[in-house]
């Protein structure tokens, strides 16, 4: 509360997982809350590869923000995006050309993807942290299969039917995995000449090993199970250089039509609005209790901060972490005092394919199928939603036992088999 009585004003930027957990957190004291959007819906961008490959609509795994916020009288939701901070004025400026006056700021702006100084390659390697970006590899997957079904040149054919995921982190695996059961095992029933043997599918990482965040052990199961699905793995191999028609790793050139990108992100223009220290990859170098240095009121959570905690770990751009931030924030400005923020780690899950996962809890480490169904109970666990936890948990057990993919639609842009040659 401010002196004169009147409650403090937050604003919050970004409704991902840090700025939603902020803005409940809030919600239970006298504070009023201006939470801003580019976007009207919150996303679980863990699930975006099930979009990305059929497996899962949009709608499954996105819930409007004002129906999440609806209960919290104090919150209001505003679409609109930011352009820049003022933060000596107190100011946050919108696109629409209104400004926000403020008392306390949460900057919670997500990242986007890296591509390493290489920007025009994002053309011909889309990445998915959006609904848009997964509905546009979707596209580019399901065209490649419909064209090959009818494409008379084996060597076209052959590019048409291999798919490239560039990055074994987790995002990376479990693209790769789920492409190639949609890509051998989904439609090889629904199509008449493509058959499981007929599509390659690659996962290129440039380091020596996938899932580096896991242990070694795992990581190793995680290559068997991947390679189990057909899926060909290259450790050790940097790309360089994508086009239309083909993908250059190691020296060799690779043909094909369809690449997804998932080696790196970048973070939002945070550092720059606000004329402060960054890392290697934009982040804001945050204080112990997430504040941003020289900016009193003012704070930086999720892939928006680089935090460094009492071990001299850099905490990864995950949801736990995110999500445990916006509380800590959100309730250290409703006690009016400081307390260095602590991460409670939970433990690292990545799945491979419809049955495997693996699982890294420090003190337990899991894989195959048991992991995978721990993996799964946690991510329908933490949907928005009831509805949401219903629809996919009832769309995962129809696809393990089926099989089928029942968002294969092929949406946006020209979605004609001859209009989109991306």
């Amino acid at each position: 509360m401010k002196t004169d009585g009147s409650p403090l004003h937050v604003v919050i930027v970004g409704a991902g997982f840090g700025g939603l957990a902020a803005a409940r957190a809030l919600a239970r004291g006298n504070v009023r809350v201006t939470l801003v959007d580019q976007r009207n819906h919150h996303l679980f961008q863990p699930l975006l590869y099930q979009v990305a490959t059929a497996g899962l609509s949009p709608a499954d795994i996105a819930a409007p923000i004002r129906s999440i916020l609806r209960h919290h009288k104090n919150v209001r939701v505003l679409l609109d995006t930011v352009v820049d901070i003022d933060a000596a004025d107190r100011r946050v400026l919108l696109a629409s050309r209104r400004t926000l006056r403020f008392d306390r700021l949460i900057v919670a702006t997500g990242a986007r993807h890296s591509y390493f100084g290489r920007e025009e390659w994002e053309a011909h390697a889309p990445g998915i942290k959006s609904i848009d970006d997964a509905t546009t590899v979707r596209r580019k997957v399901l065209l490649a299969l419909e064209r090959a079904e009818t494409e008379p040149d084996p060597l076209r054919r052959q590019a048409l039917l291999t798919f490239v995921i560039v990055g074994g982190g987790p995002t990376g695996v479990e693209m790769a995995g789920a492409v190639a059961e949609l890509a051998r095992r989904s439609v090889s029933q629904d199509f008449r000449s493509i058959t499981p043997h007929c599509s390659k599918v690659l996962l290129v990482e440039a380091g020596p090993r996938l899932l580096a965040s896991f242990p070694p052990a795992l990581s190793d199961k995680a290559r068997k199970a991947i390679e189990d699905l057909g899926v060909t793995v290259m450790t050790d191999q940097r790309v360089s250089a994508i086009t239309d028609a083909y993908i250059e790793v190691g020296g060799t050139r690779v043909p094909t039509h369809t690449v997804v990108w998932a080696a790196g992100v970048r973070a939002s223009p945070a550092a720059t609005w606000l004329n402060v220290e960054a890392d290697r990859v934009g982040r804001v170098i945050v204080d112990p209790d997430l504040s941003v240095p020289g900016h009193d009121g003012v704070y930086a959570i999720g892939d928006t901060a680089a935090f460094t905690d009492a071990a001299g770990r850099c905490l990864p751009g995950i949801a736990p972490v995110a999500k445990q931030q916006g509380r800590h924030v959100g309730e250290q400005i409703l006690r009016g005092r400081t307390k260095p923020f602590r991460y409670r780690d939970y433990g690292n899950l990545a799945t491979i394919g419809r049955h495997r996962a693996v699982i890294d809890f420090g003190w337990l480490r899991l894989s195959g199928v048991f992991a995978w169904f721990v993996w799964t109970t946690a991510h329908i666990f933490f949907l928005a939603g009831f509805r949401n936890r219903l629809l996919v948990g009832a769309n995962w057990l129809w696809n393990y036992l089926t099989f089928e993919r029942g968002a294969r639609l092929i949406t946006g842009g020209d979605a004609s088999l001859h209009g989109d040659q991306a």
